[in-house]
């Protein structure tokens, strides 16, 4: 987009409207007194938006407004790369100035302005908060401090930027994906370093919110609709992030889910009463809704079938058999864990 062809006096106007829908709804207010000049160009790479700027001296800002009157838009972390010129942010009470060939970090869903004093050319880079997985308090800390090409992070981070919004225009849609799923682990690891998060932290942390994960699956156990996409909603993380955290624990999200599931089914099927309810009860109690796959993975994770393992459990009460040991493979899930027979198969549970 370019205001080369439109009216003198509505430029500025056509500019900013440019921008708004582009990016985020913004106020556009050129700063000098001369005829206004501006071009947009902008690419879309998955979830990720590469756009460059290039205007005379203006002022853009998002105020609280704006922010108002678009309450379903999803909140961006963005990144302004200067590519000339000078850009001065402020946002939450902090004024960041950022030189050109420097960067800063913020936040659209809070007011903010950046003020171009001269003409200037901005690479700006947009994701989706919430893919990110970084807390929003880290967010609010690491938003309006500009890095600069020469320190810590910032000498590995914007020459890549500068080379992707150059390039932007020519990947294809796989290429695009991956190099937005890059971008977002380099914004995460900027955000790590503006907050001083040391790697010490982000593993307490993450060992903390692993923990919630896990109390939130016992929880809901029973509930059908229960998948990584559900648990990281209710989390305010990304399903990326989510499987990310659970690398380390010896087994994926969809697997632990259904390991509760199978344990919870397998205690329940164990009991004795004269109202023992039947197999496909249990099974639609703990979140099976189809018998067939039920009894596919349970035999799998048992090594027999669910009515023989109730049945091997209510002879072995009866003959005051000694209890087995659990082996440790299931000892996944907080649900009350019951003895198993040995196991007659190899195979692993399905995700």
């Amino acid at each position: 987009m370019t205001t080369a062809s439109v009216p003198e006096e509505k430029k500025a106007s056509f500019w900013g409207e440019a921008v708004s829908r582009t990016l985020v709804p913004v106020e556009v207010v050129p700063l000098a007194d001369r005829p206004f000049e501006g071009r947009l160009v902008s690419h879309r790479l998955g979830y990720l938006r590469v756009s460059t700027m290039e205007a005379d001296a203006t002022r853009v800002s998002r105020t609280a407004g704006l922010i108002a009157r678009s309450p379903q838009a999803e909140p961006q972390v963005g990144v302004g790369v200067q590519a000339s010129g000078r850009a001065v942010l402020r946002q939450d009470g902090r004024r960041a100035e950022v030189a050109e060939g420097g960067l800063v970090l913020y936040d659209t869903a809070r007011p903010y302005s950046f003020d171009y004093p001269e003409h200037f050319r901005s690479h700006v880079f947009q994701v989706p908060r919430r893919l990110l997985g970084v807390p929003e308090c880290d967010i609010r800390q690491a938003a309006g401090t500009a890095i600069t090409s020469t320190e810590g992070f910032g000498a590995v981070l914007l020459p890549f930027l500068d080379t992707l919004a150059a390039s932007a225009h020519s990947y294809p849609a796989s290429v695009g994906d991956r190099l937005a799923g890059s971008v977002a682990d380099l914004l995460i690891m900027l955000v790590g370093q503006l907050t001083e998060s040391t790697a010490t932290d982000s593993r307490t942390s993450g060992g903390h919110l692993v923990q919630r994960v896990r109390e939130h699956i016992n929880r809901h156990l029973g509930d059908p609709e229960l998948s990584p996409e559900t648990i990281a909603q209710a989390h305010h993380i990304s399903v990326r992030y989510l499987h990310r955290l659970f690398e380390g624990e010896g087994v994926t999200v969809g697997r632990l889910v259904q390991q509760c599931r199978l344990e919870a089914c397998a205690q329940e099927l164990a009991r004795r009463g004269r109202t023992a309810p039947t197999v496909s009860a249990v099974a639609q109690r703990w979140g099976f809704v189809n018998p067939a796959h039920f009894s596919r993975a349970f035999r799998a994770a048992y090594g027999v079938s669910p009515r023989e393992w109730r049945a091997s459990r209510t002879a072995e009460a009866t003959d005051s058999a000694p209890s087995r040991a659990v082996p440790a493979e299931r000892q996944q899930c907080a649900v009350e864990q019951v003895p198993m027979p040995p196991r007659q198969h190899g195979r692993a549970i399905g995700d």
